[in-house]
């Protein structure tokens, strides 16, 4: 969580932190978050069948990924959800704390980010900072200047 912190400091990105019980499913969240302003997501990295194309996908909590048709939209044979260890391995991130803030690690950019409309146009953002035990809250003025520090293009789709 500190190292979040500090990369959004030293970029100028603002936001603010929220502490929070660790939350593992959106049910959770719901219970602990729910005074949180800003759109609630889910945040899933996903792998194509030769494990040679990971995808970090960031839904709304209240949308589902039909990784069927999404393999077709990202002209893939098959996407599974990635394993704990290939989680660790790209985002040196564990499972209940994935979100874009992991892509910091990504120093090799092994991951495509793929964000939904409703989530990339919400006027506020709310991610873990690569711990579930808080929650950081960004405008997306913010989130793009975020995701502008890394280098990141975010492919916006509509689930």
């Amino acid at each position: 969580m500190k190292q979040v912190e500090e990369y959004l400091k030293l970029h100028g990105i603002e936001f603010i932190k929220h502490i929070h019980p660790a939350v593992y499913t959106c049910e959770e969240a719901e219970k602990y978050c729910a005074d949180i302003p800003g759109i609630s997501s889910k945040n899933l990295l996903l792998q194509d069948e030769k494990k040679r194309r990971f995808i970090l996908l960031i839904i709304p909590d209240y949308k589902r990924a039909d990784l069927k048709s999404l393999a077709l939209r990202f002209g893939v044979k098959k996407l599974s959800f990635a394993s704990p260890q290939t989680l660790l391995r790209l985002l040196s991130l564990s499972p209940g704390s994935v979100s874009p803030f992991g892509l910091i690690n990504d120093t090799d950019k092994q991951v495509e980010l793929m964000i939904d409309r409703d989530v990339w146009a919400s006027p506020i953002v709310t991610f873990h900072p690569n711990e579930n035990t808080a929650t950081l809250e960004l405008s997306r003025e913010m989130f793009e200047k975020y995701l502008n520090s890394l280098g990141v293009k975010a492919g916006v789709i509509e689930l």
